[in-house]
């Protein structure tokens, strides 16, 4: 790395006018259109390296406990960083908060830095995310019809569209306060750690609500919303909307669990391992698919920073799984074995599920936090597919 001398950064004319060039700071907008939260971004860089220094100023609600995103244009590498936990992934780059910078009040700020390597280009990043909400963007003025009497507002569809007869639907639109009530209750599997679920009204699929979960590592940082609405009966399927902002892990995660009382109240999981998702049946540790390279191979991520449907299906002793719209070859056991997906599963005989709630949630068996939104979740007897 070159060094400053007297406090000037060492570099061509032409390498000053480029690091003068990619400066950025938020721009200044009106109040109406003021973004929930604004990126600044100011780098000194030279030969195929560079020092960024980045301010986050909170618009919105009050944070307890933050991460950034963003995503390099170029062949940009970061090789260290303070004041955050940073971590790349391809283009996509993970800033968390550290123990003493987690809380930004409304118009606070928080401040770190990183050095990075570059070959080609050095382009600021476009995207900044703070906790999956798209940093430096404005929103449209709320449009507001009205009368020489009367004022008419929009109220937020409820419930989910796409909700058939006889099912249990939600999108958290009836939520009046941050804790989740209701037909949901919190709960906190094994102990109580510092995981947490409030209810967004910043982030929704639909509607102006989600549940956000702040997703914490390690074992007792287990935490949940449950309900037993729409369970029981001959068939389940489910269909839920989740957001997430970290990749899943090589470590064992779960995001949605159910209770199997024909399985001595042990859970059936659905969540993530070896960067792919998977279900994992408690009582004895299998996973569908099999954790081989063949059999994570026919499973799928779970996208990050964009809402993704996810559907399930169990008929007996049959489960389905699909993601936007599309089924997930590994994560399907039908009853005929097939090496490298369902061969462990059925390796135990008369499995049929009996399932007493329906939990979403975060709980963690290794490294890596995560933080997720749920909603327009649907239980029915039938499919409900994607809206």
């Amino acid at each position: 790395m070159r060094r400053r001398t007297s406090g000037v950064l060492i570099v061509t004319a032409v390498a000053a006018t480029v690091a003068a060039a990619i400066i950025t700071d938020p721009v200044s907008v009106q109040a109406v259109d003021a973004p929930a939260c604004t990126v600044g971004y100011q780098v000194d860089q030279w030969s195929n390296g560079f020092v960024a220094q980045v301010k986050v100023t909170n618009n919105s609600d009050p944070v307890d406990g933050w991460t950034l995103t963003w995503t390099f244009a170029g062949d940009q590498h970061v090789t260290s960083g303070w004041s955050a936990d940073l971590s790349q992934s391809g283009k996509v780059v993970t800033a968390r908060n550290q123990a003493f910078n987690r809380g930004i009040a409304t118009g606070a700020s928080v401040q770190f830095g990183f050095q990075a390597t570059f070959q080609g280009t050095n382009d600021t990043p476009a995207d900044f995310a703070l906790n999956g909400v798209r940093c430096n963007d404005t929103n449209p003025p709320t449009t507001t019809t009205t009368t020489t009497t009367t004022t008419t507002t929009t109220t937020p569809q409820l419930p989910p569209a796409g909700c058939p007869t006889g099912a249990f639907c939600d999108g958290f639109e009836n939520q009046t306060g941050t804790t989740p009530a209701g037909d949901w209750s919190l709960v906190f599997p094994n102990c109580q750690g510092s995981g947490t679920a409030t209810v967004d009204s910043s982030t929704a699929h639909s509607g102006t609500k989600s549940v956000r979960i702040n997703g914490r590592a390690g074992y007792c940082n287990h935490v949940f919303l449950a309900t037993s609405k729409g369970t029981g009966g001959s068939g389940l399927y489910t269909r839920f909307y989740v957001r997430h902002t970290t990749a899943l892990p090589e470590a064992h995660v779960t995001f949605a669990a159910m209770k199997d009382t024909a399985d001595g109240g042990k859970d059936l999981r659905m969540g993530g391992q070896n960067r792919a998702l998977q279900w994992n049946r408690e009582s004895d540790d299998a996973t569908l698919p099999e954790q081989s390279p063949a059999g994570v191979a026919q499973s799928t991520p779970l996208p990050v920073n964009q809402w993704t449907c996810v559907e399930f299906g169990i008929t007996g002793s049959e489960l389905r799984t699909w993601v936007n719209g599309n089924e997930v070859p590994g994560l399907r056991a039908d009853g005929v074995s097939t090496p490298d997906v369902d061969a462990q599963w059925l390796r135990r005989s008369g499995w049929r599920p009996a399932l007493s709630d329906f939990r979403l949630g975060w709980e963690s068996y290794g490294n890596g936090d995560d933080t997720l939104w749920f909603d327009d979740v649907v239980m029915a007897a039938s499919r409900v597919g994607c809206s």
